[in-house]
Parts: C-alpha cells; structure tokens; sequence
C-alpha cells in the first residue's frame, strides 16, 4: 500500500517543529508522531476512529490466538475459585467521556 499526504503548501511548515509526519525507515511507509484522530479532533489514544473502518485484511491483536502457541486446557474448578475471588462491578460511563467515544447506552 501506499500512502500520499500533501500539505495545503506543499513544504512551507510554520517551523520544522511542526512536521509530524516522515517517511519511514521501510519502503512505502509514513510516520507520525502523535495521536491521530479521524472524524475527531480530540484522539485521546494513539488512533481514534469516530466512524466506520474497513479492513482489507487482517488486524492483527496481542490475543489472537495465531499468535499464541501452548494453548492448553486448564483446571476449571482451579480457575472458578481464583474468579470467586476477584471484584466484579458494575460501572456507567461518564457522559463527556460516553460522547467523545460515540457510545448512546451509558
């Protein structure tokens, strides 16, 4: 894939302090250092996406289980104890908090 990003003025930057983005040390890629926020301006995390997002492949997360190996099968009566044992709660979210992230049912 590639990516094209071009300034309202192409190379005229208010200082170079302000250029966030670079090209990046693999072929065809860009960087940017800071949050991105698509249909926000307020990414409170490193990629915030107010919207739908279409994915033309894999989205690859630390849980997934091709990323794993020695699955195995634990003690469940074992792992009910330790779950009696923990605290549940209930929780609503903040209204501010609800709105930014585009969640109705609190």
């Amino acid at each position: 894939q590639r990516f094209f990003f071009q300034a309202s003025k192409p190379g005229q930057f208010e200082n170079d302090s302000d250029v966030l983005w670079q090209r990046g040390h693999v072929p065809e890629t860009a960087v940017y250092h800071g949050r991105v926020g698509i249909n926000t301006d307020a990414p409170d995390e490193a990629l915030v996406v107010c919207g739908n997002a279409k994915v033309m492949g894999r989205v690859m997360h630390p849980s997934d289980s091709r990323e794993k190996q020695s699955i195995r099968e634990v003690d469940t009566n074992e792992q009910l104890r330790r779950i009696t044992q923990m605290r549940l709660v209930e929780y609503d979210y903040k209204p501010e908090s609800a709105s930014v992230m585009g969640i109705k049912d609190t």
